[in-house]
């Protein structure tokens, strides 16, 4: 139900992650090998003269710097805009709002529940049950529905799975009859360390 682009930072992760490990073995090389050392600073003495090149090919009449560094400094513009979008479409979906109706008989207006009714009303049936260790309820934005919920539960070891997913089944049955509205439902059964080191009291 998340928005976020999870594919792409994992790519990018990994392009980078490459990037990373690509450096540090080039720093081991330069400073294991001393050959390696040599052919590397070669290279890099006509990387820097053809680069001095190209500044002073670049560099109109009358002016003391390249025309290049202009171009840098666009394309360094442009870099953090797109790192600040890129910021702010992590996590997209969440809403604040559960359910939305206009009502036009009676007093016309729009009445509105807030998320905040359908995630504490769950958190409070599932705060006291002994097979599990945390609960997050959140409310998200689903397309051709008011918004739907996220429930991820924490397990204690040796739970049983099936019945907790069936549990929280019924209790949000139960709740959308209630409110009067309802959306889609992820149910995320999560582990974790915290499932492994905690006690498991009555659930074996």
């Amino acid at each position: 139900m998340n928005r976020t682009p999870r594919t792409a930072n994992r790519i990018i992760l990994t392009l980078l992650g490459l990037l990373m490990t690509a450096l540090g073995v080039h720093g081991l090389l330069l400073a294991a090998i001393p050959s390696y050392a040599d052919g590397w600073r070669g290279f890099a003495d006509q990387v820097g003269a053809a680069f001095t090149r190209l500044l002073d090919d670049t560099t109109l009449e009358g002016q003391r710097d390249s025309w290049l560094w202009i171009v840098v400094s666009v394309v360094m513009i442009v870099l953090v805009l797109l790192m600040v979008w890129w910021m702010a479409v992590q996590g997209q979906g969440k809403t604040g709002v559960f359910a939305r109706e206009f009502r036009e008989e009676g007093t016309r207006g729009i009445i509105e529940l807030s998320s905040a009714v359908p995630e504490q009303t769950l958190k409070a049936a599932l705060a006291g049950r002994p097979d599990l260790v945390t609960v997050s309820v959140t409310s998200w934005s689903v397309p051709r529905h008011d918004a739907g919920l996220r429930v991820k539960v924490q397990p204690r070891l040796g739970a049983a799975p099936y019945r907790i997913a069936e549990d929280i089944a019924s209790l949000v049955v139960d709740m959308d009859a209630i409110l009067g509205a309802g959306g889609p439902v992820v149910i995320h059964l999560a582990t974790g360390a915290r499932t492994r080191m905690s006690r498991a009291e009555r659930v074996r």
